[in-house]
């Protein structure tokens, strides 16, 4: 056990992150563990392709080349390296690990943590009285009606905790919860127990914070403006101390910063609300307060932790069908008409089976200074369950001959043509398991150690919290985008989108509060109607929180909107005019 706080950097948000992170951390400020989290929903989605394509993959195959420099100083300097980088084989992409860093002569000692890929166990599992059920809707997987391609589990950090306690410089992961990959080695460095829940809550805070890396340190941040040097942000660090409590900060030569408005930001983000559910322990939030200590220097306090649900998710992908996707372009003036004509010629005599969506993107400025500021994209996306009907439909063909019969003005973008060939579109069914059904183990050398479930677990539910009182009439009032007065971050969880909205000005949190409502929410977003909107309030971060149930339809990697993910949400409502008092304008 180490009295010290342990330093945990990440390199690594998602799958197709900044390729130098590695570099640059190595280069960067010491710490102990380096974690990179390269699993998300979607990203999952595209390595099960790839497995299927090949079986002896399905890992991050550039994760290698990102370490390799380094083997021998990680070696030297003791630090430890953590990574879902395995996906759908780290058994694999250990020994592939293994044998270059055996040719390097360096003798790292690598591990890899198995038991989260279930799909050679769903029918087991199903004759065990497992049915899987829907995260969202309570459904069993049988009422999905297609066959899963790819099953996999999320894991603890207690696999990564065991692996680092038994002398592993690597831990490769698979499905692991992405906090996961900070809980582990915090929980290994401090020699915690697996019910000290409020030191276990902290890690997870933490764990949240950084694992999606410049997230935390200026990128995707709505007072991006106010951050210097954004041109690359850095990665950011978190000082775990053995009572849970963090530090969030960054390596000081890097670009961004760590300021208390990025952190809420992160924590906002892909939440359900105040009780964040997790495989090791059940995170409460609504105490959590964040103080900046310095320059790049965020303390994070008040996090408390109780028992973890008896069940973990299961995110399963199944192939629903094909679709093609192309843009055509729509100029000033009568953009509704013309849109309506493209629409009915393009979905003329459309075959049975095949749906046709349309999506104008943007509108046209009044008085265009340029050509494109005239120019609307519409968005044209053909789905069918058949290839072979979505092949006899041929999008690519009707749109090519539309040039001479069509709206004034008609065209593509000519350096994209028209692609021909249909993809599939993947499914997502985040399924729930009983953790103790899982055969979650740790490999070293010719070693393995099993991990049990947690012994102690409790269903938890999100608090109820009552709608706002009606904003107090009187006093001046002018007309600002909501943007003026409040940052905002939004994700996805499966087919639900989560945004939170914080006011960064103390002065503004009342009001905030009080307006945005789950009524004013619908005003400002129309595309809620018909969805279920579950609101939280955070006060000590000055936030509302909101999930917009089904708003991303079943998943990101299979929803026909143009922001498949959620990512823009949060921007969009701060675009939306709205009466703000003139003191918080000053």
């Amino acid at each position: 056990m180490s009295e010290r706080s342990i330093r945990i950097a990440n390199f690594s948000g998602y799958l197709g992150d900044r390729y130098s992170a590695v570099d640059e951390v190595m280069a960067g400020d010491p710490v102990d563990v380096l974690v990179g989290d390269y699993l998300a929903e979607v990203t999952l989605a595209a390595l099960a392709a790839r497995h299927r394509q090949d079986p002896g993959k399905g890992y991050v195959d550039y994760f290698l080349d990102q370490l390799r420099p380094h083997l021998a100083t990680l070696k030297r300097r003791g630090v430890k390296v953590v990574a879902n980088a395995g996906g759908f084989n780290p058994a694999a992409l250990a020994g592939e690990l293994r044998g270059m860093a055996a040719a390097d002569g360096v003798p790292l000692r690598v591990a890899h943590v198995e038991g989260d890929n279930v799909l050679a166990r769903l029918d087991e599992l199903a004759a065990d009285g497992h049915p899987l059920t829907h995260l969202d809707t309570g459904a069993p997987l049988a009422e999905w009606g297609h066959r899963p391609l790819a099953a996999n589990a999320y894991l603890g950090g207690w696999g990564i905790a065991t692996a680092l306690a038994e002398g592993a410089d690597v831990v490769v992961c698979g499905r692991v919860t992405d906090a996961s990959l900070t809980v582990g080695p915090a929980a290994w460095w401090h020699g915690w127990r697996r019910d000290d829940w409020d030191a276990l809550a902290g890690a997870l805070l933490a764990g949240h914070i950084i694992e999606c890396g410049a997230h935390a340190t200026g990128g995707n941040f709505s007072g991006f403006t106010r951050i210097p040097d954004m041109l690359v942000p850095g990665f950011p660090i978190a000082e775990v101390a053995a009572d849970g409590t963090a530090v969030i900060t960054k390596h000081g030569p890097d670009g961004g910063a760590v300021t208390v408005d990025t952190v809420t930001a992160q924590l906002l983000y892909e939440i359900q609300g105040p009780v964040y559910l997790n495989s090791d322990v059940t995170l409460h939030l609504d105490e959590v307060e964040l103080t900046e200590e310095g320059p790049d220097r965020v303390r994070m306090s008040g996090a408390t932790g109780s028992p973890p649900p008896p069940t973990t998710k299961v995110a399963m992908f199944g192939q629903l069908g094909y679709q093609t996707v192309h843009t055509v372009y729509v100029t000033a003036p009568d953009v509704p008409a013309k849109v309506a004509l493209l629409r009915a010629q393009i979905g003329r005599d459309l075959p049975d089976g095949v749906e046709l969506e349309f999506t104008p993107i943007g509108t046209a400025a009044p008085d265009p200074a340029s050509q494109w500021e005239a120019t609307v994209g519409l968005r044209v996306m053909a789905t069918a369950g058949d290839r072979e009907a979505l092949d006899a439909f041929g999008l690519a063909t009707r749109l090519g001959s539309l040039y001479l019969q069509s709206i004034p003005g008609f065209f593509l973008d000519g350096a994209v043509p028209p692609r021909a060939t249909a993809r599939p579109v993947i499914g997502y069914w985040p399924g729930l398991l009983p953790q103790s059904a899982l055969a979650h183990r740790v490999v070293l050398d010719d070693r393995a150690f099993d991990v049990p479930a947690p012994p102690d677990t409790a269903l938890t539910g999100q608090p109820a919290h009552p709608e706002p009182e009606p904003v107090p009439t009187g006093g001046a009032t002018r007309t600002a985008p909501l943007g003026d007065v409040a940052y905002a971050r939004s994700g996805d969880k499966g087919g639900n989108s989560n945004v939170g909205i914080w006011a960064p000005d103390p002065r503004a949190w009342e009001w905030l509060r009080a307006t945005l409502s789950t009524a004013e929410l619908r005003r400002l977003m129309p595309e809620l109607a018909g969805l279920d909107v579950v609101r939280h309030e955070l006060p000590k971060l000055r936030a509302v929180h909101f999930v917009l149930r089904g708003l991303l339809g079943t998943g990101g990697s299979s929803n026909t909107r143009v922001d498949q993910i959620g990512k823009a949400v949060g921007e969009y409502l701060r675009s939306k005019p709205l009466p703000v008092p003139v003191e918080l304008l000053d």
